[in-house]
């Protein structure tokens, strides 16, 4: 099975301090983290991306985030890989967090934004940053993508990602990895932004949990960093869809006007969705009466709503305990009982895309 296992990787004699000196760690050979459990890690690690309109969207977040709260930031901006960056200097001014860019062996601590280099991919391992050249060429690198994905294996439930203003759809693959590993992703309100299509590529996965504004972000971010409830930061009870029974009408209009029914899914679910929806379409979060209006009027956006209702976030591999256990003990019985030459047939009931039966199709083929 083509599962991923980590390999060691060799991290420079040094680690960067947050004067962006070297300091060599006492043996010599390895950063210098202090005694196994001493160093402070992360409550929470969060990837940042952005492209077009993305300094001003990144000033907004960092002016309104605290510090204290163990919170460390990864920023991706697209930048001129033939220029140098201004970005460190530019925000250093805006926020009391450690501002440095990032370099290879950059051990990750609490309260510090790094920023990534140009020309470079960034990605992180067992809480150190490693630099790597880009594989694809400039025009066709997605180096938001690459970053989330080493954040999401390697924090779990302790990642999470913001898509702020930008062009292109950087980040779509990579949000949906950090949502299948728990991860929390944010992205910022089209209708603010600069550009919106970054944002607006996240929100049409259907794994962007929540749509703020940048000063709703640093909240939400602090608030998920102390263990507090999210939904009490990012949305008034008068404001819910489920008020004045909008949710159930929105429901009944979907069963009455599309082949789908969806009165047995969760609440919380549906309206993720709807609000979701309703940010692509341009309409704040408090106005889900205008939404509901338009959603009789107009049969394009229903049927829109009723595939993003759908949508399941899906992964290779998604629960390693299952495919562990079809990878020991389940595919190589059934290889060993089948005739040399005799074919198999495998069935993936109800996916919602190719990594599932492509996932069981590695688990045999490895057997």
């Amino acid at each position: 099975m083509r599962r991923s296992n980590r390999k060691s990787q060799t991290v420079p004699k040094h680690r960067q301090s947050t004067d962006g000196s070297a300091r060599p760690g006492p043996d010599g050979d390895a950063p210098l983290r202090g005694k196994p459990g001493s160093r402070q890690e992360p409550v929470l690690v969060v990837g940042v991306g952005a492209s077009a309109g993305g300094l001003e969207a990144c000033r907004k977040l960092v002016e309104a985030l605290p510090t204290g709260e163990g919170i460390a930031f990864i920023l991706v901006q697209h930048l001129d890989p033939t220029h140098q960056s201004m970005m460190v200097d530019l925000l250093r001014g805006h926020t009391n967090l450690v501002v440095l860019q990032a370099a290879e062996g950059m051990v990750v601590d609490p309260d510090h934004l790094y920023v990534i280099p140009p020309g470079t991919d960034l990605s992180i391992l067992d809480g150190v940053l490693h630099l790597s050249p880009p594989n694809a060429r400039h025009g066709a690198r997605l180096p938001f993508d690459f970053l989330l994905n080493s954040l999401a294996i390697n924090y779990g439930t302790r990642a999470a990602c913001v898509i702020l203003s930008g062009t292109g759809s950087d980040g779509s693959l990579g949000v949906r990895t950090v949502k299948a590993m728990g991860g929390l992703v944010l992205a910022q309100e089209p209708t603010e932004a600069g550009f919106d299509g970054m944002p607006r590529s996240a929100i049409a996965t259907g794994a962007v949990d929540l749509v703020l504004p940048t000063a709703g972000i640093a909240e939400t971010l602090v608030r998920k960093a102390q263990g507090l409830p999210l939904d009490l930061a990012i949305r008034a009870p008068s404001a819910s869809i489920r008020d004045a029974g909008r949710l159930t009408r929105i429901i009944d209009l979907l069963r009455t006007r599309t082949p789908h029914d969806f009165r047995l899914y969760k609440n919380g679910t549906l309206e993720r969705r709807i609000e979701r929806r309703m940010a692509l379409a341009g309409i704040k979060a408090a106005e889900s009466d205008a939404y509901l209006e338009r959603l009789k009027g107009d049969a394009d956006e229903l049927d829109s709503l009723a595939k993003d209702l759908l949508i399941n976030v899906t992964s290779f591999f998604r629960d390693p305990s299952v495919f562990q256990l079809l990878s020991e003990t389940v595919a190589p019985g059934l290889i060993m009982r089948r005739a040399v030459g005799h074919p198999m047939r495998v069935w993936s009931a109800g996916c919602s895309s190719g990594e599932e039966p492509y996932s069981l199709a590695m688990v045999l083929i490895e057997a």
